[in-house]
């Protein structure tokens, strides 16, 4: 099984999206990219923390590859705002794809040039490497599902 973490603004919406795709084994939300151990929702929505709201997906490359995990993470939110995806505003809410080795940072960079050359526009989205992984409180955990929201 392989990892991947993904900052695309608010992680209900973005965790609802990879749940969904075939060959992904399980998704958490949390944060990641800060300075503070152990930060709470209320911490990193002070904007202080240096954190973002990420996504950790679990996924079989056998089933999905980490090139097919990317094209979902660029249709699912513009990468082209700084700090902001439609209301959420904050660098909590910043694009980010934290690699977890060399291979997924090769294939991100790459990815991100073809976003970019095909959007026309500069992409934001930060290529960083994944840090410790804080998971959010359980009231965030498949927020939509407990909701009977969709995305």
């Amino acid at each position: 099984m392989t990892i991947a973490t993904f900052g695309a603004g608010c992680f209900w919406h973005v965790e609802a999206a990879f749940s969904e795709v075939k060959g992904v084994l399980s998704t958490a939300v949390g944060y990641m990219g800060g300075d503070m151990k152990n930060p709470s929702y209320e911490d990193v929505c002070s904007d202080e923390t240096g954190h973002a709201e990420v996504v950790q997906v679990e996924y079989d490359p056998k089933k999905v590859s980490y090139s097919s995990v990317l094209d979902i993470f660029w249709k699912i939110h513009d990468p082209t705002t700084l700090n902001r995806q439609g209301p959420d505003e904050g660098t909590q809410y910043r694009s980010v794809i934290f690699y977890h080795d060399e291979q997924q940072k090769k294939e991100a960079e790459k990815s991100k040039l073809v976003m970019q050359k095909k959007l026309g526009e500069k992409v934001v989205t930060s290529i960083v490497k994944a840090g410790m992984f804080y998971k959010a409180e359980e009231y965030h955990q498949k927020y939509f599902r407990k909701h009977g929201k969709t995305c």
